[in-house]
């Protein structure tokens, strides 16, 4: 595990300055393929780092980028926002900055996958067509033009809990988008978890972890379970 400045590749793509982030490598001998990770709206934070571990310890090159390398939340966050909105922008400039230096590690393959959650998963979904071999999506917000989004995607993984009201349609809508545009797809919803049920911790400030244990998220250790499964899984099949 080692911490990374892709500050040049960032000047390059126009994105952030500085732009750093967590690598974490597999046990062994690679190349291994890479994953890109995309955090929270909370940043990059330890849950994180633990989730790029996790991807490591599956035998995945995995690259956390910090979207608020220039200035941290409470500074980057609505700008993240808007440019996830727009679907152009900083944050999509640093992520093809994380993906790029995947690609030239002699450590990676040269496949590459990208893996989201909450924000991060809007920002899987939105790059899925910009040059990643896989996409892992987890409970993100679809874009309203959701097949325009989805020309040209590479394979998605996408999961959702039933628990979480504002995106309870999501699943449906999206595997049905899939469908259209004809990309292999794996997508489910866990009825027994709420939003970031993949965190093995809670996160944010102590006021918003209380709202968002009475609203049912967090993590759910059963449904996590199963998702990580799948979504090592689809890696191997796309990636290897």
């Amino acid at each position: 595990m080692t911490d990374v400045d892709m500050t040049e590749l960032a000047r390059k793509n126009g994105g952030s300055q500085p732009l750093r982030g967590y690598l974490s490598k597999p046990s062994g001998d690679g190349p291994w393929p890479g994953v890109v990770v995309i955090h929270e709206a909370f940043g990059l934070n330890d849950v994180v780092r633990r989730q790029a571990d996790r991807l490591a310890e599956a035998g995945f090159l995995a690259l956390a980028v910090d979207l608020f390398s220039a200035g941290g939340v409470r500074k980057c966050l609505v700008s993240t926002m808007v440019a996830l909105t727009k679907g152009e922008g900083r944050p999509f400039a640093d992520i093809e900055s994380a993906r790029e230096w995947l690609v030239a590690s002699s450590d990676c393959s040269g496949n590459v996958g990208v893996i989201g959650f909450c924000m991060g998963g809007g920002f899987a979904l939105a790059t899925a067509n910009s040059g990643f071999d896989a996409s892992s999506v987890n409970y993100a917000f679809l874009p309203r033009d959701l097949d325009a989004a989805l020309a040209g995607a590479c394979p998605i993984v996408a999961s959702y809990g039933g628990k979480d009201l504002a995106l309870r349609s999501a699943p449906a809508k999206l595997e049905r988008a899939l469908t259209r545009a004809g990309i292999t797809h794996d997508v489910k919803q866990y009825p027994t978890a709420g939003h970031s049920f993949l965190n093995d911790a809670e996160t944010g400030p102590r006021p918003i972890r209380v709202i968002m244990r009475v609203a049912g998220m967090g993590p759910e250790p059963a449904a996590a379970a199963d998702a990580w499964q799948r979504i090592e899984t689809f890696f191997d099949e796309h990636l290897r």
